[in-house]
């Protein structure tokens, strides 16, 4: 039972927010930051770059960490580090760069636009 939350951005800057469940969230699983995958799995035509996400405790997914584990990192700047001081370098605890089961939220970059999506008006009655 494998879900994921996909957060679809376009080129344009408009995201969506996806839920995918079993086995749509299974063709996920094992790929790699800046991997590209079907973008048939939402809905939609092209492909998704996938460019990041975060596990069930929000720790962020870094690229230049092989695997799926966590593991604490000494770093200086980048994904998952604050604005910090000249020379300033904290350890963190980050996540692998491979995507698994205890990943909750996965980032992706649409090579399309989103289509818009009308909202439905609702009568007033007066």
């Amino acid at each position: 039972m494998t879900n994921f939350k996909l957060t679809i951005s376009d080129i344009k800057g408009k995201s969506i927010t996806k839920e995918l469940k079993d086995s749509d969230a299974n063709t996920l699983l094992g790929l790699q930051l800046g991997n590209q995958t079907d973008a048939s799995i939402v809905g939609l035509k092209g492909k998704l770059n996938l460019t990041g996400g975060s596990d069930k405790s929000g720790v962020p997914m870094r690229k230049d960490i092989h695997g799926s584990a966590r593991k604490y990192v000494l770093l200086s700047k980048g994904v998952g580090l604050q604005a910090t001081e000249i020379g300033q370098r904290v350890r963190k605890l980050m996540r692998g760069n491979t995507v698994s089961e205890e990943i909750y939220q996965i980032n992706c970059k649409y090579d399309g636009e989103l289509p818009v999506e009308v909202p439905v008006e609702v009568p007033v009655e007066s």
